[in-house]
């Protein structure tokens, strides 16, 4: 771990600060659009501009990075983000935010594209796995500590604008001016959507929900807040439970995941973002019991991304782990891109409730499939019994860019690689008792 943070630690401070903008933008834009009087449909299409950038940005920069090189793409998005963080506050009009959002999905995505495919070049096959686990943290980190800043200004003014913008102009100063050589890009020719789906049904499926549980999550968290009376600070508090407890079992889950059947472990996770779902609708505006229904949707929830990885790696081929890290990406990304838009259309229906009811909705849609398919297919835990050997859960959470799944994979694929390894060259005992 100190290998990795010797080498890369401006990288990885660069994109915590990176985190904290984005994360207190995220934010800001739902407490502030409830000020300027935006409809919850119209924050809804707001937030979900967003996701339609990062998807598209996810597969068009790097082609960008092809064309001119990773220095030049990174500074040019990141221009752009700081410039559209200004732009926010002076022009209050819900279709200028639209297009605002677009443009900052997209700049944001093609950010961790190129940051996180410099991480891999920084890391090597030995410590790749813990590079990824450092850089989930700080992203984490990030994100948490974003939400502490909500409180230092007025979501009304102007100041809160600045500060992400300012926080993510000073974030390209250690990762650009590091000694970190610029690596060559190449990606994956992605699997095709129907292979994927043939090999993996419940990763396929509990992807596009999961897209929109996440999506919801982080771009309408905000919006319900305003709904349910919360105040800013409270919101903020709200916001750092849910990617807190996203955190909290990471380590926990990938543990269990390699020792039983992942689909009961998925079953399960379903059922406790139902009952987290129940919990909220439950506690009106007590905000205690608000936060214990964040803090238990986070926890499945995000640790749910890596898990349904795992789950399609116990299927795939090792040559074919990383092709399928493109179609699962994909799939997240157009379940975030609706997740929003539905979750708007619950508050508007059943009000603050109708959060928690759409989001404990998605959850017992993936517990009530993977049940469904547990009877259609045999598992592979079951097939294997005492000498189930899977690969290795990866901690991964659904806000990084494909460039990071592809590390994971890279990951999933060289433990896979050493098992083998270990099982040829283990020496064979022919004594004769």
């Amino acid at each position: 771990m100190l290998q990795v943070l010797r080498s890369a630690w401006a990288l990885l401070l660069g994109m915590m600060l990176l985190m904290v903008g984005n994360g207190l933008q995220g934010t800001l834009i739902g407490v502030r659009g409830d000020i300027e009087g935006f409809s919850t449909l119209q924050l809804s299409i707001i937030t979900s501009a967003y996701f339609v950038g990062f998807l598209g940005g996810s597969r068009l920069t790097p082609q960008l990075i092809r064309r001119v090189g990773h220095v030049r793409v990174f500074a040019a998005l990141g221009s752009f983000v700081s410039a559209i963080l200004i732009l926010y506050p002076s022009i209050t009009d819900p279709w200028a935010w639209t297009l605002f959002r677009v443009v900052f999905g997209f700049c944001f995505s093609g950010v961790y594209v190129t940051a996180e495919s410099w991480l891999n070049n920084a890391s090597s096959n030995e410590n790749r796995g813990k590079a990824l686990s450092l850089y989930m943290v700080v992203q984490t980190l990030g994100i948490v500590i974003s939400q502490g800043l909500m409180n230092v200004g007025d979501p009304a003014g102007y100041a809160l604008f600045v500060i992400p913008s300012v926080l993510v102009s000073i974030s390209f100063a250690p990762i650009l001016l590091s000694v970190s050589p610029t690596p060559t890009f190449e990606t994956t020719k992605p699997m095709s959507l129907r292979e994927l789906y043939t090999i993996s049904p419940t990763s396929f499926v509990g992807m596009c929900l999961l897209g929109a549980v996440f999506s919801a999550q982080f771009g309408m968290g905000a919006v319900y807040g305003t709904a349910a009376g919360l105040s800013v600070g409270q919101i903020s508090i709200f916001m750092a439970t849910i990617f807190f407890g996203g955190a909290l079992l990471q380590v926990p889950i990938g543990w269990l995941s390699d020792r039983m059947d992942r689909r009961v472990l998925i079953f399960g996770m379903g059922v406790a973002g139902v009952v987290s779902g129940i919990i909220g609708v439950m506690a009106g505006t007590r905000f205690e019991l608000i936060l214990v229904a964040a803090l238990l949707l986070g926890s499945v929830s995000n640790p749910l991304y890596a898990l349904l990885i795992a789950y399609a790696n116990d299927y795939l081929e090792v040559e074919d782990m990383a092709a399928a890290s493109g179609g699962l990406v994909f799939l997240s990304g157009v379940g975030a891109i609706m997740g929003p838009m539905l979750t708007g259309w619950a508050l508007s229906t059943m009000g603050p409730d109708g959060f928690w009811a759409f989001l404990g909705g998605l959850m017992a849609a993936i517990a009530a499939y993977v049940a469904y398919r547990m009877t259609q297919r045999p598992s592979v835990y079951a097939d294997a019994g005492d000498d189930y050997d899977p690969v290795s859960y990866s901690p991964i959470t659904p806000a990084v860019s494909p460039v990071a799944v592809e590390v994971a994979q890279e990951v999933y694929i060289e433990n896979a690689l050493e098992d083998d390894s270990a099982t040829v060259d283990e020496p064979v005992d022919n004594s004769v008792d």
